[in-house]
C-alpha cells in the first residue's frame, strides 16, 4: 500500500472522504458473500475490506495499522473480563457489552452513537435493541417470530403501502422518529425519578444524623 501511494497517481490523491463510496460498497458486497454463502466470493471481499482498513491507515498521518490493531485488542479484553480476568460470566452479555460501552463513551442515552446514515429500518432496529439493553421503559412487542414471517410480512406491508399511496420507507423514518421521543421521554422521566429518590434518600439520612443525640 505504501508503494501505491507513492507510484500510483489514484491511490496517491484519495483521502479518507473519498474512499468511503469504495468501503460501502466493499462491505454491501461482503454482506452479500456471506448471504449467498458462497466461501470463495466471501474470502475474496473480506479482502476487498481488509484492503480499506489498510488504505485507511496508510493515509492516516496520526494512526497506523498497528495502532487499529492494538486498539481493537484492548477494546476487547476490557468488555471480555469474564474472560480474561476472574470476573463471572454476566447472565446478559448484550447488555454488560453495551454498558461497558456506553461508560467508556460517556453516553448519557440510548440513542447516542447509532449512525444517522443507517436506513430507518436497521437503525430502527438498533434503537430497539439499546434500548432493552440498556433497559429504557417502553412497551415494544416481544412475540417470538421466524425470519421468514418477518420476510414475508415486511414485503406484504409493503406491497399494501404501495397500494395505498404510502412511501413505506417515509413511513418508517416517521415511526423511528417517534420511538426515538418516545425513548428520550423515557429516559427523562427515569433520569428524574432517580434523582427525586437520591434527594429524598440523601435527606432522609441528613434528619437521622441530625435528630441523633451529638449531632450537632
Amino acid at each position: 500500500m505504501a508503494v501505491l501511494r507513492r507510484c500510483c497517481p489514484w491511490d496517491a490523491e484519495q483521502t479518507h472522504r473519498t474512499l468511503v463510496q469504495y468501503l460501502v460498497e466493499e462491505a454491501m458486497e461482503t454482506v452479500e458473500a456471506i448471504e449467498s454463502g458462497d466461501s470463495t466470493d466471501l474470502r475474496e471481499e473480506l479482502g476487498d475490506l481488509l484492503l480499506q482498513v489498510v488504505f485507511h491507515a496508510e493515509i492516516s498521518e496520526v494512526f497506523a495499522l498497528e495502532d487499529v490493531a492494538r486498539g481493537v485488542a484492548d477494546k476487547l479484553v476490557a468488555r471480555h473480563p469474564h474472560v480474561f480476568t476472574d470476573d463471572t460470566v454476566p447472565l446478559d452479555l448484550h447488555a454488560t457489552w453495551e454498558a461497558r460501552k456506553a461508560v467508556e463513551k460517556g453516553r448519557t442515552s440510548a440513542l447516542q452513537g447509532i449512525p444517522e446514515q443507517l436506513s430507518a429500518l436497521a437503525r430502527g432496529h438498533k434503537i430497539i435493541a439499546r434500548a432493552r439493553s440498556r433497559q429504557v421503559p417502553l412497551v415494544l412487542p416481544g412475540e417470538p417470530v421466524t425470519a421468514e414471517t418477518v420476510g414475508a410480512e415486511v414485503l406484504a406491508l409493503v406491497a399494501r403501502a404501495h397500494a395505498s399511496g404510502v412511501d413505506p420507507d417515509q413511513a418508517v423514518r416517521d415511526a423511528v422518529r417517534a420511538l426515538e421521543r418516545q425513548v428520550v421521554s423515557a429516559e427523562t422521566v427515569t433520569a428524574e425519578t432517580v434523582t427525586a429518590e437520591t434527594v429524598t434518600a440523601e435527606t432522609v439520612t441528613s434528619e437521622t444524623v441530625t435528630s441523633e443525640p451529638g449531632g450537632h
